[in-house]
């Protein structure tokens, strides 16, 4: 069973401690813990700069058993100061993070390659490994935009995230990824939803609310995961409005059984 980790987006109303709880109750191995707001209007839980909050976490990592694995989600914007994104990183070093989110959101693609740059620098500074996720609303909307940065910036240490309701409907598929050096690909994000493309003004609102969890909807799921190595981490991003009155550990154990009833199905398990 490759690792499991539960991403922040999936339960995003709980606080740091209620992910952790739910990750617990889901038999997850990791988190992911959202510590940037991606926009303005975005909440986060304010976990930097919080020394008290901050230790009550490690000591509940520590209890539990439950690490760490990404923190997220840096948009990088035209406006974005790279230099006032380093407390994030140091925040998840402190708290044993290994990598980053980061989503391309520039249309200068001169600028935003020189932000991409400078936050791979200090990433990498920390130990941290930079994970570039194309999201199909954002400014690098598919894979072969987020590997065509990632060959521009030539960072030394920095992969792409692929997310598989973000191939779908990006127009991609889990053939494309067997393009690139299986190396570039630390984990992956999943969920599942319906086969068909929704139309382009829908996209980001199934993205942030409509996802639905494995094997409930018609996406290649067994392709995609087939479509990594073997031993490559698993992460449920799967946010849905329409089951936000469960609590977050019902939510993320419902999530959990059915990847593992999939990966169950793969021959993964």
């Amino acid at each position: 069973m490759p690792l499991l980790s539960l991403a922040h987006f999936t339960v995003i109303d709980a606080d740091p401690l209620g992910l952790i709880e739910a990750a617990v109750a889901g038999d997850y191995d990791a988190i992911g813990l959202r510590v940037v707001a991606p926009f303005p209007s975005d909440h986060v839980f304010p976990v930097i700069g919080d020394t008290g909050l901050i230790r009550r976490i490690k000591a509940r990592l520590a209890d539990t058993g439950i690490k760490l694995f990404d923190v997220e989600a840096i948009w990088l914007h035209p406006d974005t100061d790279v230099s006032r994104l380093e407390p994030a990183f140091d925040l998840a070093v402190e708290l044993g993070a290994r990598y980053v989110i980061v989503t391309g959101n520039d249309p200068d693609r001169g600028r935003l390659a020189a932000s991409f740059a400078r936050l791979c620098e200090a990433a990498n500074a920390r130990g941290l490994r930079v994970m570039l996720e194309f999201i199909p609303y954002s400014q690098i909307r598919s894979l072969d935009q987020a590997a065509s940065l990632l060959e521009q910036v030539g960072a030394a240490d920095a992969g792409i995230l692929v997310d598989a309701l973000h191939l779908s409907r990006s127009g991609g598929h889990p053939r494309d990824i067997a393009k690139y050096d299986p190396a570039l690909f630390s984990y992956m994000h999943i969920c599942d939803a319906p086969a068909a493309v929704p139309a382009p003004e829908a996209v980001r609102p199934e993205a942030r609310a409509g996802r639905l969890y494995p094997g409930e909807g018609g996406l290649w799921l067994d392709e995609f995961i087939a479509a990594f190595r073997p031993e490559t981490p698993i992460a449920i991003e799967a946010p849905n409005s329409g089951r936000d009155a469960l609590p977050p550990a019902e939510r993320a154990s419902l999530a959990s059984s059915s990847l593992r009833r999939l990966l169950a199905e793969a021959g993964r398990s």
